[in-house]
């Protein structure tokens, strides 16, 4: 497994994160156990504001639905990003967490009419509207409360990126956005500066997720500053804000080439000024979205093994505590992972082996094929690079509670995402009051 950010293994050999050694935090907070390097994640966020908002005066706003918790929100606001939500729920933490509702981006292509009323009850700085139907609805709404809602557009470039298919969302066919192509994009921006209760202030694309060709970058940036021209040239409304969405692809496994953040930013910039030279255009305000390049590298999962299952010729199973349920990104689309044993860090591989969760599914396996140290019960995993849309996406499949989360900075670790218990997984079930009569009906029978 490749270190990186604060990893490094310590005398005992052990693998340690944050000044702490991981044997240990799997002895103290349990397994499965979600650690987050807050040296390395606030480092991500400043890699980006440095790149972006100090080179360029771009905005650089997280993209939380990576990973969001109240302290996060905390880290994100300390380190001067914005926040891009995508629902009530995310919404609703940065809330509570007391993040400046000037700086989040409210996104999502069905907004619901409460979730649009929340937000503009709190103020948010910007509605990325993605449909007619919900542009029409916020129109109504603010009028309804007095109000104008601040509005980007989102709009599908048509722009392939060499990624999972899951996570493409920048071409034609895809469930986000306005179309460019075929005109609905600028009956769009011509409704929208039509409507009341309505300020259009810019354009919106995103084109995928774990991304290292710069140049669909490249190309979408130039194909919005070309239709931002075209939308000058009908309406005389110039756009001053361009979002061009994040997907900056990280390090996950052998073969993975991350571009550096500063390249990123240097390539988007220069695609946006020459178009804008080209076309007599001022440069608008670029807003980018980065979410798994700041929190998936500064994530870690632990997990204790259990049984280990060898099928001579065949394959040798090593079973964890956790799986799917705390990270199903392998059995949705096949993600790659590295991990060590964190109490063997320093031994050499001697044998293959593949990692299974503990799910009642043959398709929870969270590594396939992966060289490590004899593995035996008792032994503790580490997973790396688990930060971006593992708790974020965690489930209670076969009623497994959610993991316990810690955040580590010089040898101190602090909770924050408290270990689900089995008494919360049953915290919303009801038993219908005639569910309870039959009950007692069967039993007085019986007697």
């Amino acid at each position: 497994m490749m270190l990186h950010g604060t990893m490094t293994i310590n005398s005992r050999g052990h693998l340690e994160i944050g000044g702490c050694d991981t044997v240990q935090l799997a002895s103290t907070f349990g397994t499965p156990l979600y650690v987050v390097d807050e040296e390395l994640f606030r480092q991500n966020c400043r890699e980006y504001y440095r790149a972006f908002t100090e080179k360029y005066g771009a905005e650089v706003i997280y993209a939380a639905k990576t990973l969001l918790t109240l302290a996060i929100c905390r880290l994100v606001e300390e380190e001067g990003l914005g926040m891009d939500v995508v629902s009530g729920g995310e919404l609703y933490t940065a809330l509570q967490a007391k993040f400046p509702m000037s700086r989040v981006y409210f996104h999502g292509n069905n907004k619901s009419r409460e979730e649009l009323r929340l937000a503009l009850e709190a103020r948010v700085g910007r509605f990325v509207v993605d449909n007619l139907y919900e542009l029409e609805m916020l129109n109504q709404l603010a009028g309804e409360m007095h109000s104008r809602a601040d509005v980007i557009l989102r709009l599908t470039p048509g722009v392939e990126a060499h990624t999972h298919e899951y996570i493409k969302t920048g071409q034609i066919d895809s469930k986000f956005g306005l179309v460019i192509e075929n005109g609905q994009a600028l009956s769009g921006v011509k409704l929208a500066l039509e409507m009341d209760h309505i300020a259009l202030h810019g354009l919106h694309c995103h084109i995928g997720s774990q991304i290292f060709k710069l140049d669909s970058y490249a190309h979408a940036a130039g194909v919005m500053m070309d239709f931002a021209a075209r939308v000058a040239r009908e309406t005389g409304w110039v756009p001053s804000e361009l979002d061009l969405g994040g997907g900056l692809g990280i390090y996950y496994a052998e073969g993975d080439q991350p571009r550096p953040v500063a390249e990123y930013a240097d390539v988007i910039m220069r695609a946006v000024r020459e178009k804008a030279m080209t076309h007599g255009l001022p440069v608008p305000r670029v807003i980018v979205e980065p979410g798994r390049s700041i929190s998936g590298p500064a994530g870690t999962t632990l997990y204790t093994v259990g049984a280990v299952k060898d099928i001579p010729g065949v394959r040798k199973y090593v079973a964890v505590d956790g799986g799917m349920g705390d990270n199903p990104r392998p059995a949705l689309y096949q993600s790659r992972y590295e991990a060590c044993v964190a109490n063997k860090a320093a031994a050499p591989a001697e044998e293959v082996v593949s990692i299974a969760g503990k799910c009642c599914e043959s398709g929870d396996m969270l590594i396939w094929d992966i060289a490590l140290p004899r593995v035996e019960p008792g032994d503790i995993l580490a997973v790396s690079c688990t930060g971006a849309y593992n708790y974020s996406m965690s489930m209670n499949y076969n009623r497994l509670p959610r993991p316990a989360m810690v955040l580590v900075k010089d040898g101190r670790a602090d909770i924050i995402v408290e270990r689900e218990t089995y008494a919360d997984l049953l915290r919303n079930d009801v038993i219908p009051e005639r569910l309870r009569k039959s009950r007692r009906l069967n039993v007085a029978s019986a007697r």
